[in-house]
């Protein structure tokens, strides 16, 4: 038997967990068919074949965490006839009609239903368009009963670990102002593209808060490029991927990137390289509730914007006259960042907000 190992999933990652076989022992596979759904971090990848052959064993369980290396298959030596591009024989066995009515859920959830004998078709989905989540059913295995102490997986397990490293290892420091946008603002205005228009603006004028810093060796390194971090909120966890070069686009440009990759975000085909390498972050929160906030900056980034809720605000000296104001939160890492460099790095920002269009 020749086996097959978990192959490396790029950009530093060093496991990945088994979400969904899509193949059963005594199936004859061919080279590039998926084999299996697997979770790193962030995001779901399909694992293609290598070869074409039989599969003798199945080494791992959905649910298992695997390291890069780890046998996952083993194929029968030998080679076996090609009985064409679908999972099986075809001699043998004759493709499963599609099932009307397929409930919408990621290969996680999907994976999690099988593991506890939940029937997804009978599990009333509270996600987006419907979908079913993690947490639809787990209530489900409990006859609808509330849930307790499940262990985290996916995404919030990484977010979990991701928020206890930042506790550990970065000393935070907040700044909070905010930008009076009535220049610009109005109800259909694309405040995310300002917003990211005036950290790329910001970085050029204090590249002190666009920078990785090594805590272990001491070393800062200023970052020529702006990858911006966009938090994303999703029914499975915050997912943080990454905007290239926010400084090379306009704000058309900006609006259809983000669109695309928030997309592809929330649909969980967000490639794992998309959520590597950010050199600050943006959590625009104010879209659902909330003026600041003391943020979390995940190393090696040194810094996060926070963007609150748009509000009116009366102006001294003009009478009756109210303004549109957008509340901005800076968390960064007094390690590295000075609270001069901080402060600048903010004026830099509402500079470049109240500017008009």
């Amino acid at each position: 038997m020749k086996t097959f190992a978990l192959p490396d999933l790029g950009e530093g990652l060093q496991e990945a967990e088994l979400v969904a076989w899509h193949v059963a022992e005594g199936d004859h596979v061919v080279a590039d068919q998926p084999l299996v759904s697997v979770e790193t971090e962030k995001a779901v990848v399909e694992v293609p074949s290598p070869r074409a052959g039989r599969i003798a064993r199945l080494l791992a369980k959905p649910g298992e965490r695997i390291k890069v290396g780890t046998p996952i298959v083993g194929f029968e030596e030998g080679a076996a006839p090609d009985s064409g591009t679908v999972v099986g024989d075809l001699a043998e066995k004759q493709p499963a009609a599609p099932r009307p009515g397929r409930v919408l859920a990621s290969p996680a959830v999907r994976a999690l239903a099988r593991a506890r004998g939940v029937d997804l078709a009978a599990v009333a989905g509270s996600g987006p368009q419907g979908a079913a989540t993690e947490a639809d059913v787990a209530r489900a295995a409990l006859g609808g009963a509330p849930v307790a102490g499940a262990p985290l997986t996916g995404v919030r397990r990484a977010m979990a670990l991701n928020m206890a490293r930042a506790r550990a290892e970065v000393v935070l420091a907040s700044l909070w102002d905010q930008a009076d946008v009535e220049a610009w603002w109005a109800a259909d205005a694309d405040v995310s593209a300002r917003l990211i228009q005036a950290i790329g603006a910001a970085a050029a004028a204090v590249p002190a808060l666009n920078a990785h810093y090594d805590g272990k060796n001491m070393a800062r390194t200023l970052l020529p490029r702006v990858d911006l971090g966009i938090a994303v909120d999703t029914e499975e966890g915050l997912i943080v991927p990454v905007l290239r070069d926010i400084r090379s686009r306009d704000a058309a440009g900006l609006r259809h990137d983000l669109d695309a990759l928030k997309a592809a975000t929330r649909a969980r085909e967000v490639a794992p390289a998309d959520l590597r390498g950010a050199t600050i972050t943006l959590s625009n929160f104010g879209t659902l509730a909330g003026l600041q906030a003391a943020l979390v900056v995940l190393p090696p980034q040194v810094a996060i914007v926070g963007a609150g809720r748009i509000f009116a605000q009366a102006v001294p000296g003009e009478g009756r006259a109210f303004h549109h104001m957008l509340p901005l939160s800076l968390t960064f890492d007094h390690r590295v960042v000075t609270g001069g460099e901080a402060a600048r790095f903010a004026a830099a920002m509402i500079q470049d907000l109240e500017r008009p269009n």
